[in-house]
C-alpha cells in the first residue's frame, strides 16, 4: 500500500515546472553509485530529474543505469557527428525525434522518429544529426566508459 500512495504523490508532481536542483543530482549520483555496488534495487527516475550533461555544443545527454542494462537520452543539435567507434555493449537506438544518418557495416543509414536501429557488440558505427534530435539508446551491458565520463570521443567535438 505505500508504493501505491508513493506513486500517487509522485503523480502529482507532474504539473511542476522542471528545474535542476541539489535533489536531483543527488539521485543521478545514487544512480551511478548503486551499480558500481552491484546492487539491485527498484528506480523510479523522471527524465526532468536527470541533470543534462553537455559533451560539446552540439551534443547532451541523461542516462539511468540499471544492473545489467543502461538507457540513454540523448540530445543532438543538426550536423552533430558522433565519431566512428565500437564497444562491447549491445546497442538499441530509438529515435524519438529528428534522424540520425549513421555509417555502419559499409552502409548509410538514416534512422527517423519512430524507428529502431540495433547495433551488435563490437560492430564499428558513426552518426551525424540530419536536423535536432532526440534519441533513446539502450545498452547492455552499462557503458562503463560514459559512467566514468572517460568517452573522450564524444567531448569537446563538433
Amino acid at each position: 500500500m505505500p508504493y501505491i500512495n508513493r506513486m500517487a504523490k509522485t503523480k502529482s508532481k507532474l504539473n511542476r515546472p522542471k528545474s535542476k536542483t541539489a535533489k536531483s543530482h543527488t539521485r543521478a549520483k545514487r544512480a551511478v553509485i548503486k551499480h558500481a555496488a552491484g546492487t539491485a534495487a527498484l528506480q523510479y527516475i523522471p527524465w526532468h530529474t536527470i541533470p543534462l550533461e553537455e559533451l560539446n555544443p552540439l551534443l547532451q545527454r541523461q542516462f539511468v543505469v540499471g544492473q545489467e542494462i543502461m538507457v540513454a537520452r540523448v540530445l543532438l543539435k543538426k550536423g552533430c557527428i558522433v565519431p566512428e567507434h565500437s564497444h562491447h555493449n549491445e546497442q538499441l537506438t530509438y529515435i524519438l525525434d529528428g534522424a540520425l544518418k549513421f555509417w555502419i557495416d559499409g552502409k548509410e543509414i538514416i534512422v527517423y522518429s519512430g524507428e529502431v536501429l540495433c547495433i551488435p557488440a563490437h560492430m564499428p558505427h558513426k552518426a551525424e544529426a540530419m536536423e535536432d534530435t532526440v534519441d533513446l539508446d539502450v545498452f547492455t551491458p552499462p557503458r562503463a566508459d560514459w559512467i566514468n565520463k572517460s568517452d573522450q570521443y564524444l567531448r569537446g567535438q563538433k
